[in-house]
């Protein structure tokens, strides 16, 4: 039976590799195209069943199912003789299938669901069963050795999928590896290096698409172990590397280390689309709403796509799906302009642009009553199709709207916003804990959302004093249940929950004034600063990205003024006025950490600076190139939606200059919190 090469490291797959390859007349005259990125996990996918002859049973790990299914739609797997699916759990597998294929992680758990079953169908005689076990991302040693303790390693065909070290392309400035938060606790707790190994790969695929980076920049040490393994890779498989040039499309990598930058994801996310994943729940880009607000046609995926989910086609083995009260929509601006339009808004203006939206929708409506020409029916019937879309959407997006609003106007709301930003600016430590405990008392908000604000509290500080933590901590477990006595070892082995002087000593402050971490005035309406995410915090992780790319911008922020006025921001005019947009300014190459040493020298972690230029290259300088710079700027350890719409922000400040945001995972502080706590906690396994 033919193998089937999954990722980078095989040279004998010419359908993936030819679509790795770019060969636009002049590439660096446009932005680079995601889309063979997107091909290649599913053509990687259907090559392994395509290899398995005849019909097939896939049995699925459920926590591979929301990636797979933004990788291949139900419709492709049929087409594959993929006849039946089943979720991987416990209990026997009625299969109708002679293979019978598992899609799973190399955990010890699923393999021995696997044994079980394989054993189960010896034990009863059952007869012709073919089995076949597709590791995500891959095999490994340890795997083996399992599968010949459990007694079936001569029973099962293994191959491997690099689904968790490749990308899955979520938007097409969004890309992620769509690995669960444990990648925090594997590398910042556990010293688990595999996430890197992971990450490396899938970078390296990359750059075999488009060509070495030009330059890698990065904070942290786990950054700095990244880009060693990149160079790692090209030294020690010259057959696949040795080729590669660098991009004439990515002027460069930047990795922010996750450990760089804690405070942001503790912050409550404040744009449309951070407030839907803090309060209503995004999964893998599709969150869970009621079914009338999706009618059929709204919710229609686009031509040639299933219009099942696979996630709603798996079921328990032997049983039928269960009716589920809610329904699966899929966030994304290529299928929905007007969340294309709010997603990256901070959410106090919103409503404004629904309300204008609403307003143009009613003024077209009318425009019927004045069709007095058949060429007027003719043009109101062909966009009559449109208005109907932006109806749905509107009615969709008004209705999650008026949900959240009913949470940001709440008393419990307000006080953790205040207590929050009270923290950013550093006013009196003292009394924010004294509001946090108050809150505690109440039990007004989750643990989660307490020990958010806790950990907040302790980073800005430098830690807190010990007789004020532990009497947190005891009325906490109190409170909230001794359970959570993990969460609080773990946080502290993380250096998140510290006693007072924490190591390293406090470098908040002086981080808040060097790099202006807080602007007072934050335009939310017409932003200037990435402080508009978080209505006046700018996230860290993001002035980082400005310090090697957009430089002028936070020199001119830390002196007290407006980015937009020193950099000739282009100014949206409003409906109020006609005021022309001026001309945005030229991108200027990587510039690396130059005026920011000491900056960087206070902040944790190893400094990265590494060129992959030719010395004639390097020599010279990369603002002299005149096409589109596209910038890779790759989050390890996972992102938040704000610091997803900062970078997008800093896209439109400048001319020839896109960015391309990649994460292991899109994250937020409670995500964190959880996986930090009991693995066996009810809130983790919801899916």
């Amino acid at each position: 039976m033919a193998s089937t090469a999954a990722g980078p490291s095989s040279s004998s797959r010419p359908r993936g590799t030819a679509s790795l390859t770019s060969s636009t007349p002049d590439p660096r005259n446009k932005p680079i195209d995601l889309a063979p990125l997107k091909e290649l996990l599913k053509e990687n996918l259907l090559d392994a069943l395509v290899a398995i002859p005849g019909g097939k049973t896939l049995v699925l790990d459920r926590d591979l199912a929301g990636s797979l299914g933004l990788v291949v739609d139900v419709g492709s797997l049929k087409n594959q003789a993929v006849e039946k699916m089943f979720w991987l759990e416990p209990g026997p597998l009625q299969a109708p299938t002679r293979n019978i294929v598992y899609l799973t992680r190399p955990s010890r758990s699923h393999l021995e669901i696997i044994a079980d079953q394989i054993k189960t169908h010896q034990s009863q005689q059952t007869q012709g069963y073919v089995y076949h076990v597709l590791f995500a991302p891959r095999r490994t040693a340890l795997s083996a050795s399992i599968l010949e303790e459990l007694g079936i390693g001569g029973d099962v065909e293994v191959k491997e999928l690099g689904l968790g070290a490749s990308w899955i392309v979520l938007e097409d400035d969004l890309m992620s590896l769509e690995k669960e938060p444990s990648v925090i606790k594997d590398l910042y707790l556990n010293g688990d290096d595999t996430p890197l190994y992971d990450a490396s790969m899938a970078l390296m695929t990359f750059q075999r698409a488009y060509g070495l980076f030009p330059r890698m920049l990065g904070k942290g040490d786990a950054a700095q172990r990244l880009v060693s393994l990149l160079k790692r890779h090209r030294e020690s498989r010259p057959d696949i590397y040795s080729t590669l040039e660098p991009s004439q499309q990515v002027d460069g990598l930047i990795v922010i280390d996750r450990s760089t930058d804690w405070v942001t994801p503790m912050m409550t996310m404040l744009t449309y689309e951070g407030l839907l994943a803090e309060y209503v729940g995004i999964q893998r880009s599709h969150i869970e709403v009621d079914p009338e607000l999706l009618s059929t046609e709204a919710n229609r995926p686009p031509p040639g796509e299933s219009s099942n989910p696979i996630s709603s086609t798996l079921g328990a083995q032997g049983s039928s799906n269960r009716p589920t009260k809610k329904r699966k929509h899929l966030l994304s601006a290529s299928t929905d302009p007007l969340f294309g339009e709010l997603r990256d808004s901070n959410f106090s203006v919103v409503g404004a642009k629904l309300a204008r939206l609403a307003r143009r929708l009613e003024a077209d409506y009318q425009g019927k009553n004045s069709l007095d020409t058949v060429g007027k029916m003719k043009e109101f019937v062909g966009k009559l199709g449109g208005l109907q879309g932006e109806q749905r959407a509107l009615k969709l997006h008004t209705s999650l709207t008026e949900m959240l609003m009913s949470i940001t106007r709440s008393p419990g709301f307000e006080k953790v916003l205040e207590i929050q930003q009270n923290i950013a600016t550093g006013y009196e430590p003292t009394n924010q804990m004294t509001a946090i405990e108050d809150l505690m008392i109440q039990q007004s908000q989750t643990p989660w959302d307490i020990l958010r604000l806790v950990i907040l509290l302790s980073l800005s500080v430098g830690g807190i004093r010990q007789k004020v933590l532990d009497n947190f901590k005891r009325e906490f477990l109190q409170i909230y249940g001794y359970h959570y006595l993990t969460t609080f070892v773990n946080l502290e082995r993380m250096g998140l929950l510290n006693n007072s002087p924490a190591p390293g000593g406090n470098i908040f402050p002086q981080t808040r004034k060097s790099l202006r971490l807080w602007v007072e005035e934050a335009n939310e309406q017409e932003p200037n600063d990435i402080a508009y995410t978080y209505s006046g915090y700018a996230p860290l992780s993001i002035r980082l990205v400005q310090c090697v790319s957009m430089k002028p911008a936070v020199l001119a922020t830390a002196t007290g003024g407006s980015s937009a006025d020193r950099n000739g921001k282009a100014r949206q005019p409003s409906e109020a006025d006609n005021e022309p947009a001026r001309t945005l300014p030229r991108a200027h190459g990587l510039m690396g950490w130059k005026g920011f040493e000491d900056t960087m020298a206070s902040l944790p972690g190893l400094t990265v600076d590494e060129s992959q230029r030719s010395l004639q290259a390097a020599a010279v300088p990369s603002d002299r190139d005149g096409g589109m710079k596209t910038t890779l700027v790759f989050f390890l350890g996972g992102c938040t939606y704000t610091e997803i719409s900062a970078v997008r922000w800093m896209t439109s400040q400048a001319q020839g200059r896109k960015y391309i945001i990649a994460t292991t995972s899109i994250i937020d502080g409670t995500s964190v919190l959880k996986e930090l706590g009991l693995p066996d906690l009810p809130e983790r396994r919801a899916i």
